[in-house]
C-alpha cells in the first residue's frame, strides 16, 4: 500500500508554476531553496523590505508567498551580453 501512495505523490518538478498543487506559502527555508539563496540571504532581503512576509498573529514562523518570490525573480532578471 505504501508503494502505491509514493507512486501517486507528485514530484517536485511536477509542482511548477502552472500546477494547481503547488504550495502558495513557503517557509523561509523553502523560499531560500526556491530562489537558490541562503536562509540568511533571504532574511536580509526581508529586513530590507525587498520581499514581504506572511506572519500569522499567533505564530512565530514567517511564510513567503510564492507570487512575491516570482515577482522578485521577474524584477531582477537581466540579459547578459
Amino acid at each position: 500500500m505504501a508503494i502505491k501512495m509514493l507512486a501517486n505523490t507528485p514530484s517536485k518538478k511536477a509542482l511548477g508554476p502552472g500546477n494547481p498543487l503547488r504550495k502558495r506559502l513557503y517557509t523561509l527555508k523553502e523560499g531560500a531553496e526556491y530562489l537558490g539563496r541562503s536562509e540568511w540571504g533571504m532574511r536580509e532581503l526581508i529586513w530590507a523590505g525587498v520581499i514581504p512576509v506572511v506572519k500569522p498573529r499567533t505564530a512565530r514562523k514567517i511564510f513567503l508567498d510564492v507570487q512575491d518570490l516570482d515577482r522578485f525573480v521577474e524584477a531582477n532578471k537581466s540579459i547578459y551580453r
